[in-house]
């Protein structure tokens, strides 16, 4: 969603508001100190502009240091038609998937009291069965590093109010992802699994999530702002942040999150100042200790490698590390609200912000990232060390990595799979020793070249971000990259699963049954034209009516796939609005498939056999494989279903 017009914007914020700040007490070449009134003086060069480019309502930055808060500052609009200003200490916000930490912390606890098992069978803590794979159950170690090898389910993520909230265990009862990878293997973000997690924790302790989220976090860190309850308690609506697609459009709805443990939280700037002071104090805020020091640091450093040299998942944070400096973290996002947690864990210093807007085409993606990389930059710059791979061995590397993979998270078993099969990343070879990544460019547009610094490890040009692959049989079959890191491999692709195979074959598939469709009157009109009758008759005629007829029904239909799939992904709240219209579709797709394809059999079987011209015979075995290849992929990527679910 990142257009070139909003990615030169960024560029400008950048340059304006990370380059123009420099402290009058010292000179332009050194670093300045992480003090308030500096990093005051450069978030307000940055923040305004960045939000009013990106058409942002409002947004909230803390800063921590040192066990205390350094800065907390709020930037435009907690509500626009009103011209509420954000306030950090009173305006709430949603939180997203940074609501995880809290569950995460929430099961820390728990383990260092002997109630839980990290390792051990997680059927051993429900009152339902999550079933094994290849043998192997799932563990909350598994779904703390997110490797439980669930796929990703869309159903029930996000709602609004009036639609009422489904109660935890009912909502994971009803929908348990496919697993589709074995423990402990492939990281897979997954909203469900971290659900679960949050499942266990009320069962254990014999209170509601929510309840436990009182009393055993929000209450010992002061947290008096701060809830995860949906919709939240009447004390609270008051000073609640709206939420906004942009800020020249009007607020939406207060979203209801399904699986509420993974991203329900509700809470102030300030509040959540509290929280981060405790992870960077071991588990301690002011008296009160939410875990023991070693139950804190086994969090912080308990890493899964599965590709050495990139960032990895911790227990619950995963890394960001910058510039050389140990960086645990967890962004988090709703359709409206998006923020992100950075400790730097070894500095005792934190930065978090979250802003209460989508923005223009996704600004607020960008304005975060640049946030955090500005802020690393300007307070522990870092010198880029130089390749270690010669230019040879570079161009046989590029070479080796070259070719399309298939993201972790992704659904598997649902019609939503061929929406994700189509949006495959692409790394190429630039023919120079580096390397692309289709879906990775800088804030002004320019695509990412990367660099390999050491075997099968690159560096991006433009940032600091690391790419590493795995090599098996001579190419590399395996890699991940940048954020998505810790959170998600990409795996090299078959054929028979590659947007490469499947998009031209399915463009010209279509293509075909259109220009059939629009031969049919193009063809009527012009015979009326000229007075001329039809030279078929009898069955013959019927077979090209019926062919016709099932062209057009399958093009629209696969189409009808297609545009319910980008309406769903792009709000989520269509999810619940539309299950009748899958249902429907799903009936539909049943007999417009498997009809089209014998009604097109049935037809070139007729012409193939009469004395009409070449041109018709090879046009009829055309269509027929066109409607032969819709049907295979209807049947590959489950739009022939007995199921809805998604």
């Amino acid at each position: 969603m990142r257009t070139l017009t909003i990615k030169l914007i960024a560029c400008c914020m950048l340059t304006m508001g990370f380059a123009a700040q420099t402290p009058a007490t010292s000179p332009a070449t050194e670093t300045p100190m992480l003090t308030a009134e500096d990093a005051e003086a450069w978030l307000d060069g940055y923040m305004p502009y960045a939000l009013k480019t990106g058409d942002v309502a409002g947004a909230v930055v803390v800063i921590v240091k040192n066990g205390e808060v350094l800065l907390e500052k709020g930037y435009g609009y907690a509500d626009v038609e009103q011209h509420t200003t954000v306030d950090p200490k009173a305006t709430l916000f949603r939180w997203g998937s940074t609501s995880k930490l809290f569950t995460w912390t929430a099961v820390m606890q728990l383990v260092e009291q002997g109630k839980i098992d990290l390792d051990a069978d997680v059927n051993g803590y429900l009152d339902f069965v999550i079933p094994a794979r290849d043998g192997k159950p799932v563990t909350l170690r598994n779904i703390m590093t997110h490797t439980a090898g669930f796929e990703e389910r869309l159903t029930g993520l996000i709602g609004v109010e009036a639609d009422g909230v489904v109660p935890l265990g009912e909502f994971l009862k009803v929908y348990v992802p496919a697993r589709i990878f074995a423990p402990g293997e492939t990281p897979a973000y997954s909203n469900y699994a971290t659900a679960l997690a949050g499942y266990i924790v009320a069962r254990t302790a014999a209170v509601s999530f929510d309840e436990y989220m009182d009393e055993h976090l929000f209450k010992p860190l002061a947290m008096t702002n701060s809830t995860f309850r949906q919709p939240v308690p009447a004390r609270f609506k008051a000073t609640l942040s709206k939420g906004y697609q942009s800020a020249s459009l009007p607020a939406q709805p207060f979203e209801i999150v399904g699986p509420a443990p993974a991203g329900a939280l509700t809470s102030t700037g300030d509040d959540m100042s509290h929280f981060m002071i405790a992870h960077l104090q071991d588990g301690r805020y002011g008296e009160h200790a939410i875990l023991k020091p070693e139950t804190a640091k086994e969090m912080h450093t308990s890493a899964l490698t599965i590709l050495p040299g990139i960032n990895r998942m911790l227990l619950g944070f995963y890394e960001d590390n910058l510039n050389g400096h140990r960086v645990i973290a967890h962004g988090g996002d709703t359709q409206w609200f998006h923020s992100d947690m950075h400790l730097f864990i070894d500095d005792g210093v934190g930065l978090l912000v979250s802003l209460n807007s989508a923005g223009k085409d996704g600004a607020t993606l960008g304005i975060r990232s640049m946030l955090f990389h500005g802020f690393t930059d300007r307070y522990w710059p870092a010198a880029v060390a130089n390749s270690t791979v010669d230019a040879h061995t570079a161009a046989d590397h590029a070479r080796m990595i070259a070719g399309r993979y298939a993201g972790s998270r992704r659904p598997e078993t649902s019609f939503v799979s061929l929406l994700y099969m189509l949006s495959q990343p692409t790394v190429r070879d630039n023919g120079d020793g580096t390397i692309g990544v289709s879906t990775e460019t800088s804030p002004s547009g320019i695509a990412l070249k990367w660099r390999e610094i050491s075997p099968f490890l690159w560096r991006a040009d433009m940032s600091n971000d690391l790419l590493a692959g795995r090599v098996a049989d001579g190419r590399v079959v395996r890699l991940s990259f940048g954020e998505n890191s810790a959170i998600q491999m990409f795996d090299r692709v078959t054929w028979s699963r590659s947007a490469g195979f499947w998009l031209p074959l399915l463009a010209s598939s279509l293509g075909a049954l259109i220009l059939t469709g629009v031969a049919w009157p193009l063809g009527a009109m012009t015979r009326r034209h000229y007075g001329m009758a039809s030279r078929l008759g009898g069955l013959d005629a019927r077979a090209l009516r019926l062919v016709r007829l099932a062209g057009v029904a399958v093009a629209v239909v696969f189409v009808a796939w297609i545009a319910l799939m980008l309406a769903m992904t792009w709000d989520l709240e269509l999810i619940a609005k539309l299950q009748g219209g899958v249902g429907v579709l799903h009936v539909v797709s049943i007999i417009v498939f498997p009809c089209g394809a014998g009604i097109g059999a049935w037809n070139a079987w007729r012409v193939l056999r009469s004395h009409r011209s070449w041109y018709a015979k090879l046009w009829a075995v055309l269509v027929v494989a066109s409607l032969a290849v819709l049907l295979w992929a209807a049947l590959a990527f489950h739009l022939i279903s007995s199921s809805g679910g998604f």
